[in-house]
């Protein structure tokens, strides 16, 4: 009898983590969860990182997490560890994954003007998806975040450019501002030499995609001085761009409330690695932009698990760096 009690709690276990898994209910913490998202523009796979810790009720903060060209959600989370960070910190973390039939090298699409509007595209697969975990987690709309890096961080521009109603601060690693390329081989150009569009003007376009709210969008962006994939002016330009949208964004005027001029500089090192400066743009009482130009690093992710491609260990780490910037923010 005895045995016949445990091998039913045992096959009550297996049935409940099934019905976690495939109903949507809140999993357990420090836990996988796998899922597609649908919508008349595609679909797309997810996966979410329920933290260590995770109650129901509880409302956590969500950070999105996008992958770059050639990685899937399990290759960006190990190689940010940002499933530790989001254990430790109480944060739920969301990584959609680009489909290879949608790009045969998994970049998502950002190049593309059917991705570059509110509502349509890629980014409204990404803001539907978040709207899911919204309807199965405890999630604190006013703290929903967006970062990601190289292809992935490109899109980050467009979905804080789009869709500032729904993220309140992101974060832009080895990546480019909104809207920097609007065909293919424009983006082979921008990549290698930074956009031939003015950062001013895309800095209003992307306060008009999101319908010209009062509203400003707070932005981390890093770069290494010797990236060779994404040249490093597209830093400087994402910087400059949302400027120019948190200009717009706080009276709904172009003027010089927010300048394209840092209010604070700063350097650091990583004891062994590499040196970086770090610039503040504060206006108005909110660290609105902070760049973080990382001496002699290439197309990577400082800090990032060496165990994984596209990490450099000796930079400083970029995962602690956008959870610091983030977590300032809410809507």
């Amino acid at each position: 009898m005895k045995r016949n009690a445990g091998a039913f709690a045992r096959t009550g276990v297996l049935l409940l983590v099934l019905f976690t898994l495939v109903g949507g209910v809140p999993a357990y913490a420090g836990s996988w969860v796998h899922g597609t998202y649908t919508n008349i523009w595609g679909t797309r796979g997810f996966q979410l990182w329920v933290p260590t810790g995770y109650q129901p009720g509880q409302a956590l903060p969500l950070v999105v997490g996008l992958h770059g060209c050639l990685q899937n959600p399990d290759q960006f989370a190990g190689l940010s560890r940002l499933n530790q960070k989001a254990d430790a910190e109480k944060f739920l973390v969301l990584y959609p994954n680009q489909s290879t039939l949608a790009n045969g090298t998994q970049c998502w699409n950002f190049m593309l003007s059917s991705n570059q509007e509110r509502g349509i595209g890629e980014p409204s697969i990404i803001v539907g998806m978040v709207g899911w975990v919204k309807s199965h987690y405890s999630v604190d709309s006013r703290r929903v975040y967006v970062g990601g890096v190289s292809a992935g961080a490109v899109m980050t521009s467009i979905l804080l450019a789009c869709h500032s109603d729904v993220f309140a601060a992101g974060m832009v690693g080895a990546g480019a501002m909104y809207k920097a390329a609007t065909t293919a081989s424009g983006s082979v150009y921008a990549m290698a030499f930074g956009s031939i569009y003015d950062p001013d003007d895309r800095g209003y376009d992307a306060w008009s995609c999101s319908g010209r709210q009062r509203r400003q969008v707070p932005v981390l962006v890093i770069h290494g001085t010797e990236d060779s994939v994404v040249n490093p002016i597209n830093g400087e330009q994402t910087v400059q761009q949302f400027l120019r949208t948190n200009d717009y964004g706080d009276d709904g005027s172009d003027n010089d409330s927010v300048r394209y001029a840092a209010t604070r500089v700063g350097y650091g090192s990583v004891p062994g690695g590499r040196n970086y400066i770090v610039k503040d743009y504060v206006y108005g009482g909110k660290l609105l932009v902070q760049q973080y130009e990382i001496h002699g690093m290439d197309h990577a992710w400082p800090g990032g698990d060496a165990a994984y491609p596209f990490a450099d260990p000796s930079g400083p780490d970029a995962t602690t760096i956008m959870w610091d910037f983030l977590k300032q923010h809410s809507r």
